[in-house]
């Protein structure tokens, strides 16, 4: 929903009601403008939607995890996604690593509640501090039990890493992902329209754990045309 996001802010309801045309089952969210969580779980049940995933800030995360959790519960999500962590927090390799410490304590009361949490990548996490890598610290300081990956095709890929390398080197732990398409320059585009080769890494589902897969686009021009097109495309690949 993140790429619909502007479409969400200006009718909520018609715009879930797009995404359904569309024959989407499952969305993700990162915002509920101002709904009520069991408003929010009303609709989607009205249309026949499922929202597993829901991305929140790290403020909120950081401030009030029992607030997120109630919430996700309400709404009737599985996972809470940390979606982005603020340039002063991720500066040294102390800070990742008690990044990953709260990932185990925000993963720990995910699980308590039936809920399971997880960590979404961009680009930063894959530039090295002090000749370490963020993501691979976050990797190896986590327990595996109770943080999960959505891994970011795209920002990986922008990165310079191999997704394929991550799933063999760790296997299980990617159990969402963020399908987005590379074009030339490393533009971002519908997916299809790039120069991803997702058969080849969706061969490597099992592998990797992937459970749940969310088309993205940051800025399309056109943001149901963008979803849609993407939807075409996924549904008509072969793996």
């Amino acid at each position: 929903l993140y790429t619909v996001r502007d479409l969400m802010q200006a009718d909520f309801v018609g715009t879930l009601d797009a995404v359904a045309e569309i024959c989407f089952h499952e969305v993700e969210f990162h915002d509920y403008y101002d709904r009520s969580p069991h408003e929010v779980r009303a609709l989607l049940e009205s249309q026949g939607l499922y929202a597993p995933a829901a991305h929140y800030p790290w403020q909120s995360l950081n401030e009030d995890p029992d607030s997120i959790v109630e919430t996700a519960q309400a709404v009737g999500h599985r996972y809470v996604i940390l979606a982005w962590l603020p340039p002063e927090d991720r500066s040294t390799v102390e800070q990742i690593q008690k990044l990953a410490g709260l990932c185990n304590q925000w993963g720990q009361a995910c699980k308590s509640a039936g809920l399971q949490f997880a960590y979404h990548n961009h680009d930063f996490e894959f530039h090295p501090i002090d000749g370490r890598v963020p993501f691979d610290i976050l990797l190896h300081e986590t327990d595996p039990d109770l943080v999960e990956f959505e891994i970011d095709l795209f920002w990986t890929v922008k990165a310079g890493r191999d997704p394929l390398e991550y799933f063999a080197g760790h296997p299980g732990r990617f159990t969402l992902c963020h399908v987005k398409d590379m074009a030339t320059g490393q533009k971002m585009a519908d997916v299809g329209a790039g120069e991803m080769d997702f058969a080849s890494i969706f061969q490597r589902s099992e592998q990797a754990g992937l459970q749940y897969y969310f088309i993205e686009h940051d800025d399309p021009t056109d943001p149901l045309a963008s979803i849609e097109a993407s939807f075409d495309y996924l549904q008509a690949l072969q793996f």
